[in-house]
């Protein structure tokens, strides 16, 4: 009999340092899972970001739905982490089919190949082995997000309005860049 767990991965990469976090939930892929992702790695690197004088956080992501400038929920929770850490932050996307230029997405293809040859027999085995990768000469670090992501979560129509204000969409590209200040 085997035992069926469920890990989904979401990943942050940062360009400059090399530096990759992997925060592994257990539910569902959702908007506020990758929100508590972001919010883990600010909390775990807000000292760092602030004494090096950043106050801008540039977010190159994919255009998924979980975390698109369409969603609602993702973005009323970006909304929040600009102001509780407050930092401006800037969403660039990725146009679709292009994840050739999303770096994460070569991370990913480097842990795949790592685990050839490897029982991935739990969930466990599956973090563990995340954690001992070395991906261009640094370890990845990894935490768990375990816990309940119901999918569906919206806004009423005056909260997206409110969420809409704190927005600078461009004017050329509107559902691809978005700046949220602090």
């Amino acid at each position: 009999m085997f035992i069926k767990e469920k890990l989904i991965p979401v990943g942050i990469h940062e360009p400059q340092t090399g530096a990759t976090y992997i925060a592994f939930g257990n539910d569902n892929k959702t908007s506020d899972l990758i929100a508590d992702a972001m919010e883990a790695w600010l909390q775990e690197n807000f000292l760092r970001l602030t004494s090096s004088g950043i106050k801008r956080l540039v977010v190159n992501t994919d255009n998924g739905p979980e975390c698109n400038s369409h969603r609602s929920q993702f973005m009323m929770r970006m909304v929040c982490l600009a102001d509780k850490f407050g930092l401006d932050i800037h969403l660039v996307y990725y146009p679709p089919y292009h994840s050739k230029y999303n770096p994460i997405e070569h991370y990913w293809g480097g842990l795949e190949r790592s685990w050839n040859g490897y029982l991935l027999d739990s969930a466990q085995t599956v973090i563990n082995r995340t954690a001992n990768f070395v991906w261009r000469n640094l370890r990845t670090v990894t935490t768990t997000l375990f816990g309940s992501y119901p999918k569906g979560q919206s806004l009423r129509r005056a909260e997206k309005k409110k969420i809409e204000e704190r927005l600078s969409r461009s004017e050329t590209l509107p559902w691809w860049d978005v700046v949220i200040t602090a």
